[in-house]
């Protein structure tokens, strides 16, 4: 299977470079892929509640985002002494960088897998430092796997030492995809983070559920329809470009997860009631199946590193529906989708959504695949 098969083409204007001022104000495609004939409904947010069945489990990723982008300056430690012969070795040592936590070390708490930008001049042993005032500074211990590096965190305020996460929340900047081409605001800070959201460690929110707001949850409850949470914190698995030509050589990175006794037994109970499954999100998606592969086709409590890549042809275990914002061309979420709803079918709505331009992306619109 190739990439190139899941291209599109779309005017970039229709990148969504903010966020609507209702949450719940975007629009919905509506995907019927069920059945044997698809269509295409054009709908809005707010017609979802309406849209679930009353005995469906909707089953949403409480992950939490933090402030993962960090703009700070290199220690230099290659640099020549500065003289009046090497002026260049002084720009050197003051050197910006910009640091994208993407995976917390989970036996070292203040190590993290990150991208590092200048990649090439940043070497193992280089010192870094972030904030005005250098509140924070780390040392490159190590490559990692994919051309990251691994970076050590320590605190230079002897009495913030072992609060490391408030020293990111303090200097750290929102990390807002690539494709959003704007700095960060103070209102990203709440906006890039869903309602629901509880456990921190995302590096990119679980965009499908951005368009939620307390009312829209209200009016699930008053329908009768069960809810869940499991937690996948998102990283580079998530937003990895695909460099590879054939669908089936692209590995993806481990993601952080974890599923509770509750949401487990409420997973049991709708699968043994043969209640729909509908997940919020390509994120649920992989939590939940990554789990029945690892629990012998049922949804057990557990934690772990998640790295399941679904692409058409996959048989699905869990979900059933799925609600998604609309995602990059030749993307490992595009091809998740086109997993469950049929790639002709999906590949029809994504040229429907271009037509009728809809908002892509992150901040964009979404659409129900069922």
């Amino acid at each position: 299977m190739l990439v190139s098969d899941f291209h599109y083409e779309f005017p970039e204007e229709l990148i969504a470079q903010e966020p609507l001022a209702d949450r719940a104000g975007s629009r919905l495609l509506h995907v019927h892929s069920a059945g044997g004939a698809s269509r295409l409904e054009d709908r809005e947010f707010r017609d979802f509640p309406e849209l679930l069945r009353p005995n469906d489990l909707v089953v949403f990723n409480n992950t939490r985002v933090f402030p993962a982008r960090l703009y700070g300056r290199r220690g230099g430690m290659r640099s020549q002494p500065v003289s009046a012969r090497n002026p260049a070795a002084r720009e050197f040592l003051r050197g910006r960088i910009e640091v994208l936590l993407t995976r917390q070390v989970q036996k070292e708490p203040n190590e993290w897998e990150c991208l590092v930008r200048p990649g090439r001049k940043i070497g193992v042993g280089e010192r870094l430092f972030f904030g005005e005032q250098d509140e924070l500074q780390a040392e490159v211990i190590a490559r990692a796997e994919f051309g990251e590096r691994r970076i050590r965190f320590c605190a230079l305020n002897e009495n913030e030492k072992d609060d490391f996460f408030s020293l990111v929340e303090k200097v750290g900047h929102v990390p807002l995809p690539p494709y959003i081409a704007r700095t960060d605001a103070s209102g990203d800070r709440e906006r890039y983070q869903t309602v629901y959201a509880r456990e921190r460690g995302s590096v990119a929110a679980p965009t499908a559920g951005l368009h939620f707001t307390p009312e829209i949850l209200g009016r699930m409850k008053e329908r009768g329809i069960e809810t869940a949470e499991v937690t996948l914190h998102v990283g580079l698995g998530t937003f990895q470009p695909v460099r590879a030509e054939r669908v089936e050589e692209h590995r993806l990175h481990s993601e952080t997860y974890w599923i509770s006794e509750d949401a487990a037994a409420k997973i049991h109970l709708a699968r043994k009631e043969a209640r729909r499954v509908v997940a919020i999100g390509t994120t649920t998606v992989r939590t939940l199946e990554y789990a029945a592969q690892q629990g012998g086709g049922e949804v057990c409590a557990a934690s772990g590193e998640a790295n399941l890549f679904i692409y058409p042809g996959y048989k699905f275990q869990v979900v059933q529906a799925l609600l998604t914002n609309f995602h990059l061309p030749q993307s490992t979420l595009l091809m998740l989708v086109c997993a469950l709803g049929g790639k002709e079918t999906v590949m029809r709505a994504y040229e429907h959504a271009v037509k009728e331009r809809y908002r892509f992306y992150s901040y964009g619109d979404c659409m129900f695949v069922e």
